[in-house]
């Protein structure tokens, strides 16, 4: 366990320096004056001009070398320290606060969906592989995997928003308006899950363990519970962490298609004002999380796998 957690602690620090050295040298690195699009952020695209720029300019030494900056925001990280928004003047830690709550509501909703679907109708499929159920299963999930989430999204707000009239169709308030972005990432995170708890359980169910506990009398839904669905869980909740990636990728498309006030949306306002201090914070705030997930992923198969606890 200790060595599990030095492990994600290191794993931590590292993604901390890449995310930030590499925000730094993309935005660095983009077209353009960065200097008038700050100003065009603060003041507006019709009032900003080349003495606004210069002002912003020699306000924030952004004609100072890139290396002296960089370094600059290294020892501000290593003070915790995140700096304030250029265009704000908002803390950025202040900024993100607010906003990662609501990316935080958006993804455990979607996962606990995801869920709720996958590994279910997996199981199912699995009691018979290869017959009709099993066969549209895997089509769907095909089909879902394969499209992207902004085309989910799109289809999701044609469908039960547009046409049916059921959900809104963006916007953030209160549960309805969580459905539809929860919804377009946990359709992707339920495909990839279902194929795991199908292979997972067949293999699971031809096993000797499993053959033995129905052999000796115990009913079958007694032999999966007992000797089932701990060793299913094991690799759905592994490759959980795998589709992570997914999800935080996911997180910066839903947000902007559905207006959600969430991390994501403001990383993308953030690009386009060229806001070099909250790109950075919340891409690194962005990283960590996918660090500390697939760290609870690996905490709860320790804890529900003894051969690990074992090793």
């Amino acid at each position: 366990m200790i060595r599990l957690v030095s492990y994600r602690v290191l794993q931590a620090g590292l993604v901390a320096v890449m995310v930030g050295a590499l925000t730094f040298i993309m935005v660095r690195s983009l077209p353009g004056d960065m200097a008038f699009r700050i100003a065009a952020g603060r003041y507006g695209y019709d009032l900003v001009d080349g003495a606004a720029a210069e002002q912003v300019r020699r306000e924030l030494g952004l004609d100072r070398p890139a290396i002296a900056a960089f370094a600059d925001w290294l020892w501000s990280m290593a003070r915790f320290d995140l700096g304030v928004s250029l265009v704000s003047g908002v803390p950025v830690v202040v900024e993100i606060r607010h906003q990662l709550g609501h990316s935080v509501e958006l993804a455990v909703v979607a996962i606990l969906l995801s869920m709720v679907l996958g590994p279910p109708i997996g199981v199912l499929a699995a009691i018979r592989p290869g017959g009709l159920f099993d066969r549209l299963v895997f089509v769907a999930t095909v089909g879902l995997r394969s499209l992207p989430q902004f085309v989910i999204g799109l289809l999701l707000i044609y469908g039960l928003s547009v046409h049916a009239g059921l959900l809104p169709a963006a916007g953030h308030g209160g549960a309805r308006f969580t459905v539809l972005p929860a919804l377009t990432l946990a359709l992707g995170l339920a495909a990839v899950s279902s194929r795991i708890a199908r292979d997972a359980t067949i293999t699971v169910m031809a096993s000797p363990y499993y053959r033995f506990g129905l052999t000796k009398g115990l009913p079958p839904g007694e032999t999966f519970r007992r000797h089932g669905v701990r060793n299913i869980a094991v690799p759905v909740i592994t490759y959980l962490g795998v589709q992570l990636v997914y999800l935080i990728e996911g997180v910066v498309v839903v947000e902007t298609l559905f207006a959600w006030p969430g991390i994501g949306h403001a990383l993308v306002h953030a690009i386009v004002a060229r806001d070099v201090p909250m790109i950075q914070g919340t891409a690194l705030v962005m990283g960590l999380m996918f660090v500390v997930l697939n760290g609870l992923v690996d905490l709860v198969c320790h804890l529900i796998d003894p051969r690990r606890r074992a090793a």
